[in-house]
């Protein structure tokens, strides 16, 4: 006689049951998601920080990201703030799709992949220097402490500790990637490292150093904390 199926063999449930690798995949993208969503505010006031520096005359006043920031809300509204595009003045792009279609019709592929080697500088070393961090300052720590009633406020301090290293090890390659991506121009990376520092000196290169690093350090500290919870929760080591 054959043996009845159990139907919850076939639900999604029991695939998600055998597949280890899946659920941190879900718990991954779960908690990078909610973290890029509620900091994503910090990447456009950063953006605009250093959009206005490239812009900004010799002598002008510094702009502070406070004042960007409550300028967005006023010149524009709140909910702008959660721009995926950030207009520089030199384009009025009003989604992805137009940004892309403009940028390939009127500059070619190529531009598409404009600041491609500045970003690889940039995220490559930042998540090497982020993990490194985040691990050692883990271990330094004593295992009651780590596998308390505490952890997610200790998984936390971590990340921000990490996220703070690691940003600020990696700004300089944020600006130069942003200075690239503004013009619209072929500029290689060694025409805006040396236009950055012959305009503004070593500070232009830690432009949009605060936001950046807010954002960075808080996201990715929130998302580590958020994977390791699910992860937990599901039975799995991180």
């Amino acid at each position: 006689m054959q043996e009845k199926q159990d139907p919850q063999s076939r639900a999604p449930g029991s695939l998600w049951k055998a597949h280890p690798a899946l659920k941190a995949f879900m718990c991954g993208s779960l908690s990078g998601t909610c973290s890029t969503l509620l900091f994503q505010p910090l990447d456009l006031v950063k953006t605009r920080l250093q959009t206005l520096q490239n812009d900004a005359k010799p002598g002008a006043p510094k702009v502070r990201m406070v004042t960007v920031f409550f300028n967005v809300i006023k010149t524009e509204s709140f909910f702008s703030l959660w721009k995926g595009v950030s207009p520089s003045g030199c384009y009025n792009y009003v989604s992805v799709a137009g940004a892309l279609r403009n940028v390939y019709e009127t500059e070619g592929i190529r531009a598409l992949f404009s600041g491609l080697t500045a970003t690889l500088l940039r995220d490559a070393p930042f998540s090497g220097i982020y993990v490194m961090c985040y691990s050692q300052a883990k271990k330094a720590l004593p295992p009651e402490v780590a596998s308390s009633a505490y952890s997610p406020l200790v998984n936390f301090s971590c990340g921000v500790v990490a996220g703070i290293m690691a940003s600020l090890a990696t700004q300089p390659a944020d600006v130069v990637k942003t200075h690239i991506q503004i013009r619209p121009s072929h500029w290689s990376t060694a025409d805006a490292v040396r236009y950055i520092y012959t305009e503004h000196g070593l500070a232009g290169f830690f432009s949009g150093a605060v936001p950046r690093s807010l954002r960075r350090t808080l996201m990715a500290a929130m998302a580590w904390t958020v994977y390791e919870q699910l992860m937990a929760r599901m039975g799995l080591k991180s």
